[in-house]
């Protein structure tokens, strides 16, 4: 397994848009490169023949303007070898090989009607005398070019004459050496990760805002930084942040207002009930008031749940949960601390301890009682409160946090309740960035967790 991992944390980075645009440009750049060289290349090498080709070309326009000026003494000239570089060639020379281009330069020189032929030949032809001993310590210089290039002169003779010259090394190519891709690859990687990361960072910055969002209605806005384009998408998200919060504040003010107003003819139709002289109408009627007070309430704990301006403080966890467990038993509710986990945690401390009395209060009512717990993993806390009920059908998790939905104890025939309870304590655990979720135990009952950073 651990051998995989190495893999896995590949494959996860070349899935991410900074991987692929990494690999992207890595490849792209390498291969620009090794085609802008390998045409570089190719044009070093004509420019090689070129220059090849201009030294046959100057020798033999040379010697053509010579014989044509004085014939018997350059041809005596160059069959005593007087002439460097050039000579009378040897008869019956073929030239199997010759070079187009050249003999096409040849008779822009020399004019049409000289027919020139030229090509390169080995270098004994140019001198004939190489097979001569040499002493001790005399070491080889590399062979001279040699070329035959016959005419036509303007007196209608053919010529043949032998050129040589100084060899020119071709230098080797680089290109295909390891060494030289290695530093072309190198490179453009070292380039790739810096556009990668700077065209992923402004990325990241919104993936962080918009984590925070999820997590809490009033996060801090991002700062609008970057290139023309990005300072557009976080200026568009911030512009969402604000009215989502203003649309929410809204709803929140109505639903305040609504449930603060019907508190006050809900004291006066219970004073009015309590004039009902049918007892047992009396108590039906009072059960259904002491409902409807209880759904006003709970609304304006659900208003009041969004709006946390608490400040954040460092507090003991273990104490909180300690002391909350037993001012529950205090009040006659089966509430146990069962474990903690050291240490303190940075949060808002009356949002939390209300999040967690909503559960608590949720685990006793449709439960049967409630064991709070605390654990740490990879730099998160998590806070447990598990009931002893029957559990919940799992296609119905999910919505228990929706409002007014109430599991299997809440139905008619059971115990009752308003249905907004995990709804309040979800909105309190976005006040401090945390999430609450919800899972049936193993062993029974159902576990809600608040996970935060610890």
């Amino acid at each position: 397994m651990t051998g995989m991992r190495p893999v896995k944390r590949i494959r996860a980075f070349f899935g991410t848009m900074a991987g692929q645009i990494f690999l992207i440009l890595t490849l792209g750049m390498s291969v620009a490169a090794i085609i802008a060289l390998l045409v570089a290349e190719q044009a070093r090498h004509h420019d090689f023949e070129r220059v090849r080709r201009a030294r046959v070309v100057a020798s033999a326009v040379d010697i053509a303007d010579r014989l044509q000026r004085d014939p018997a003494r350059v041809e005596a000239m160059m069959a005593n070898h007087r002439i460097v570089g050039a000579a009378m060639a040897p008869a019956g020379v073929a030239l199997s090989d010759t070079d187009a281009e050249l003999e096409s330069i040849l008779t822009e020189r020399l004019g049409r009607r000289s027919q020139p032929e030229a090509g390169q030949v080995p270098a004994g032809l140019c001198f004939p005398s190489g097979n001569k001993e040499r002493a001790a310590g005399v070491i080889d210089a590399p062979r001279p070019d040699c070329w035959i290039v016959r005419f036509t002169d303007v007196r209608g003779a053919r010529r043949a004459m032998a050129l040589s010259f100084p060899r020119l090394v071709k230098p080797p190519s680089t290109i295909f050496n390891p060494a030289y891709l290695l530093v072309i690859i190198a490179a453009s990687a070292g380039l790739a990760i810096l556009v990668a990361r700077s065209v992923a960072k402004p990325l990241r910055r919104l993936e962080r805002a918009a984590e925070a969002f999820s997590l809490s209605l009033d996060p801090e806005e991002i700062p609008e930084r970057g290139p023309e384009e990005v300072r557009a998408a976080l200026s568009t998200f911030n512009l969402m942040q604000r009215r989502a919060r203003a649309g929410f504040a809204e709803r929140t003010q109505l639903l305040a207002a609504i449930s603060h107003d019907l508190q006050t003819p809900l004291t006066r139709m219970r004073l009015r009930l309590e004039l009902v002289d049918n007892v047992e109408l009396r108590e039906r009627l009072l059960a259904d008031h002491q409902a409807m007070l209880t759904l006003v309430r709970e609304g304006l704990d659900l208003a009041s749940s969004t709006e946390s301006r608490e400040e954040w403080s460092v507090i003991d966890i273990d104490s909180l949960l300690a002391s909350m467990a037993e001012d529950a038993e205090d009040l006659g509710a089966p509430v146990r601390f069962v474990s903690g986990c050291g240490g303190t945690v940075r949060v808002k401390p009356n949002a939390l301890t209300r999040c967690i009395s909503n559960l608590v209060d949720n685990g006793v009512k449709y439960g049967g009682g409630a064991d709070i717990s605390c654990t740490r993993a990879n730099g998160r806390l998590m806070i447990h409160v598990r009931d002893h009920g029957p559990g919940i059908p799992a296609d119905q998790i999910d919505q228990m946090f929706e409002p007014f939905t109430r599991g299997p104890s809440g139905q008619p025939g059971g115990r009752h309740g308003t249905g907004i309870g995990l709804t309040i304590a979800r909105s309190l655990a976005m006040s401090f960035e945390a999430s609450v979720r919800l899972r049936n135990a193993p062993e029974g009952g159902v576990v809600a967790t608040i996970d935060m950073k610890g």
